[in-house]
């Protein structure tokens, strides 16, 4: 089974949260926790590799915590997804920033198969933003 991991799950509902909630201001690690009933350390942990990807912002101080570095609807679910997981591939073939050329490429039947499939899952991951999450999430509330 083909599968994004917890921390790619995590954080893209740790994302949607900071999303959701960042119109006054830094969003509290202690507050996405306790909302997406994760624990505060592990959304240090998830923010991380968030912060190098230029996605989120930590911020300092009494009233600190995190926040969008764009706006919602600028942030594409791929873009966290990548940030924790990789590039979005379904084989190491399909990987388009894979520089090298398989051996069996020109005599391989699969390739073309697993270049599109992953391209149209990193296109289906390119569709929605974490705006279009925040919609959803509203709209169940």
């Amino acid at each position: 089974m083909i599968r994004v991991s917890t921390k790619g799950r995590y954080a893209l509902r740790a994302m949607v949260d900071l999303a959701r909630h960042s119109g006054n201001g830094p969003v509290a690690r202690r507050d996405i926790a306790e909302r997406q009933d994760i624990s505060a350390d592990y959304v240090a942990q998830l923010f991380q590799p968030l912060q190098e990807a230029g996605l989120v912002e930590g911020v300092k101080g009494p009233g600190g915590g995190y926040r969008l570095t764009r706006d919602p609807g600028d942030i594409h679910v791929r873009d966290v997804v990548e940030a924790l997981e990789g590039p979005v591939a379904l084989a190491p073939c399909g990987d388009p920033r894979h520089r090298e050329r398989c051996p069996r490429s020109d005599r391989c039947a699969t390739e073309r198969l697993w270049k599109r499939l992953s391209a149209t899952v990193r296109d289906l991951l390119d569709a929605y933003t974490l705006q279009d999450l925040v919609q959803e999430a509203e709209a169940r509330a």
